[in-house]
């Protein structure tokens, strides 16, 4: 259950019930998408950097271990040792970005395994039975993620068969749900709404998904190649016509400044590799912007990544000490820097969340973009 606590313009403060806590949104998810965060990095240090909600891929943990694996080992919160809110992306995206190896047909995508080639097929039911079998918190629907940029055309149709699809998800997890062997019986379910750049198919179709009463919506399919301006003009046309009483998450987005953009256009739900992936290449985050841990100015630099962060890296380490784990191909150097760039995004949403409380997120928001900019003078 969603409880919607303030607003300041189209921005949200709110709480999400869930059986396995409470969420306080807005958040930002953080991605482990085989039930581990890229760079050595434990739920154990999670619990440590703010981290609300996890997330993982269905597609991935289908392959392997296997969702019955996860299933005859308790579910995915027991398998990875974690008792805070899981999300699970229904594995569409993924099959989807398999160009080449999917056929698409109305029953759902055939496809082979990128790890062995081995023939498979994952449809609205078995992409809800997969996600019942990991019995996380939250589970998305089966969509298209349709390629960019479509013609109107393909948009329409492909937006029309996610519409067929997600109402078969509903029946199947509703049966899933009265399952005796069910882990989760209270999984939750987000609809996703599509439509590329073409905001008239996206307001109808999130008009179409509003009145099927789920538990959060989607906006899925940006962050795909369009541009940022591309992407809040979607934003502030679709995000009205989905119910503000409810989730709104914004998937696979993004930057800080994404992040900040799209809070003000009403969205509240987060997710992306970019933190955790940039601090295993030395791309680190700051107030001030990012850094690049490479850099030789950093060789003798003794102060942490940021003098004004409390995450595990910042309160022991210096730029100096990373950058040279870096030179030397040290696996803690990747560490570090994606437990810093997580703490910094998650630190980053409970500031967000503090100035909504107060209404000043307009104001937040101003003097954090400008902040960012600092290093690139």
């Amino acid at each position: 259950m969603y409880k919607l606590l303030k607003t300041e313009g189209r921005a949200k403060l709110g709480e999400f019930h869930t059986v396995h806590g409470v969420i306080k949104t807005p958040v930002f998810m953080n991605v482990g998408t085989i039930a581990a965060i890229k760079g050595a990095v434990s739920t154990e240090d999670l619990q440590g950097i703010k981290t609300q909600v996890e997330l993982s891929n269905t597609y991935h943990l289908h392959l392997r271990p296997g969702d019955k694996v996860v299933k005859k080992l308790g579910g995915l919160h027991k398998f990875m040792v974690w008792d805070k809110p899981i999300l699970t992306d229904s594995g569409g995206f993924q099959v989807f970005s398999l160009t080449g190896l999917r056929k698409i047909k109305e029953e759902g995508v055939y496809f082979n395994s990128h790890i062995d080639g081995k023939k498979i097929f994952m449809g609205p039911e078995e992409s809800m039975q997969i996600q019942s079998n990991l019995a996380s918190t939250i589970a998305m629907a089966f969509d298209e993620c349709p390629p960019y940029p479509a013609t109107r055309e393909y948009m329409q149709n492909s937006v029309d068969r996610t519409t067929r699809w997600l109402k078969r998800c509903i029946a199947e997890m509703s049966r899933l749900n009265s399952l005796e062997d069910t882990i989760n019986k209270s999984q939750m379910l987000f609809g996703i709404n599509q439509g590329g750049t073409y905001s008239d198919i996206r307001i109808e179709h999130a008009k179409v998904i509003s009145d099927l009463n789920l538990d959060g919506y989607a906006v899925g399919g940006l962050a795909v190649g369009e541009t940022h301006q591309e992407m809040y003009r979607i934003l502030e046309d679709v995000v009205p016509y989905l119910p503000q009483n409810k989730p709104t998450y914004l998937m696979g987005v993004g930057t800080p400044e994404n992040i900040l953009e799209s809070v003000d256009r009403g969205v509240d739900f987060f997710d992306c590799v970019l933190p955790a992936r940039n601090g295993r290449h030395a791309h680190v985050y700051t107030n001030k912007g990012k850094l690049n841990l490479n850099n030789v100015k950093y060789e003798l630099d003794e102060r942490p990544i940021a003098e004004d962060c409390n995450c595990p890296a910042c309160k022991t380490y210096s730029r100096a000490y990373i950058r040279h784990l870096f030179k030397a191909k040290e696996m803690l150097a990747m560490r570090l820097c994606v437990l810093h760039n997580l703490y910094f995004y998650n630190n980053m949403m409970e500031e967000i969340r503090d100035a909504l409380e107060k209404g000043e997120f307009k104001a937040y928001k101003k003097m954090r973009l400008e902040g960012f900019k600092e290093n690139s003078k």
